[in-house]
């Protein structure tokens, strides 16, 4: 049975499974796997689900493009693959959450299928807990009223991007198909704690800086990060949000993974791949690839009625002063939501990554715009086109495969999530 049979024949038992699940099972201080779910960024503190026993939702997330892309480069030394209209592979998540006590759930993620490994592993889980009455009713409550306490394998709280990305098949949050080209994501061993009260917002959160552990000495880093921010529903139109995140792993790290630990594989395929050459999972994507490093990130969002604009000013800088070295990334979204429940919207994307990798290495720029548009069909599925561009320039690239190079075209995916 080929992947495609596999994930269509497993579509359907969790199509049954979550008909009973979905709608029967609310879970307390959870983002929805739908529209609804769009713009949630921290789960929010305010609940009106009462606990009454243990509760299991079983949920899945599904994705499909029809990839319509073509690609150039000025390089003489190698040649790019032509490129053909087709469909890539579909990818799936399997979802299972559950309500363990009141102000407690567990999540635990499965990639079924993704771009860089076919066959099933786990992406990651963690522990959330939003009230402390399993110790004792009403322990501290106060202070868990502004709190939330998170633990797990699982994605960090650096930034705003990750909350708008594409999870391998949880496509349905992003409004385009690919993720931003130095793409914040990771999934590490943490504790983190979230303050929230009077629009203020702040996190704190540690890990080892692992994506795969060990107890062997070689690697013993850390990793703190920060955010503090402020977001606020001024009035019934009008939504302002402003954070600002701080990322710091320490001189013992041998590795960051802040820019490399998605390991589904890029939105785009077959990207930059040379004739005769095995194909490059992780582009178009871009990792500065230092080994430890700062790095800060500033995300403001204002919604007014349909009108929706995201931004993004981030820097990397190499953590080994001797060598030096820093990216900038840069983005802005503008997108405009309308229809009777705001089912359809239309927008545009610029994201544009610049820098060095060592103070005397030479620059390099790597631009790319996205322009298109979606219609949830129902809320739990979207369907999007969109065209998209992105050129490398700059002398960091001469004479490799990057050279003055270009890929663009269509791309239309279908996403389901529940």
């Amino acid at each position: 049975m080929n992947t495609f049979s596999k994930i269509l024949g497993l579509s359907l038992v969790l199509c049954i499974v979550g008909m009973f699940s979905a709608n029967a099972q609310q879970l307390q201080y959870f983002r929805a796997p739908s529209k609804a779910g769009l713009n949630v960024f921290e789960t929010p503190k305010d609940n009106e689900t009462s606990f009454d026993g243990v509760k299991i939702k079983v949920g899945a997330d599904f994705a499909l493009q029809f990839q319509g892309l073509s690609q150039e480069t000025a390089y003489t030394g190698d040649t790019l693959v032509e490129l053909s209209n087709n469909f890539n592979l579909p990818t799936a998540n399997l979802n299972l959450d559950a309500q363990l006590a009141d102000g407690m759930r567990v999540h635990l993620r499965t990639y079924l299928s993704s771009r860089h490994h076919t066959e099933s592993y786990v992406e990651g889980g963690y522990l959330q807990i939003d009230r402390l009455d399993f110790i004792k009713e009403g322990f501290l409550s106060g202070f868990m009223d502004l709190a939330t306490i998170r633990v797990g394998m699982d994605e960090i709280n650096y930034g705003d991007t990750h909350f708008r990305r594409s999870n391998n098949a949880l496509a349905i949050y992003n409004p385009f198909v690919g993720n931003y080209i130095m793409d914040s994501y990771t999934t590490e061993p943490y504790l983190e704690l979230t303050l929230q009260g009077g629009g203020i917002l702040g996190v704190i959160g540690a890990t080892n800086g692992r994506l795969n552990q060990s107890s062997l000495p070689g690697d013993d880093g850390m990793v703190v990060y920060a955010k503090l921010g402020y977001d606020k529903q001024i009035d019934e139109d009008l939504r302002v949000r402003l954070t600002g995140s701080i990322y710091s792993s320490s001189k013992k790290s041998t590795r960051d993974y802040l820019y490399g630990g998605d390991r589904t594989g890029a939105r785009y395929y077959n990207i930059l791949r040379v004739v005769g050459g095995a194909d490059s999972p992780f582009l178009p994507r871009f990792n500065p690839g230092f080994k430890y490093q700062t790095a800060f990130q500033i995300n403001p969002f204002v919604k007014f009625a349909g009108l929706e604009v995201f931004g993004v000013f981030e820097v990397a800088s190499n953590g080994d002063k001797d060598t030096g070295g820093a990216y900038t990334q840069i983005g802005a979204e503008a997108l405009y939501r309308f229809g009777s429940w705001e089912q359809l919207y239309v927008g545009g994307r610029y994201n544009a990554v610049s820098g060095k990798g060592t103070d005397g290495d030479a620059k390099g720029d790597i631009s790319r715009i996205n322009v298109g548009g979606g219609w949830f069909l129902t809320p739990n599925v979207l369907a999007k086109l969109e065209y998209v561009t992105q050129d490398y320039s700059g002398d960091k690239w001469a004479n490799s495969i990057y050279q003055d190079t270009n890929f663009s075209g269509l791309m239309l995916e279908a996403a389901i999530s529940f």
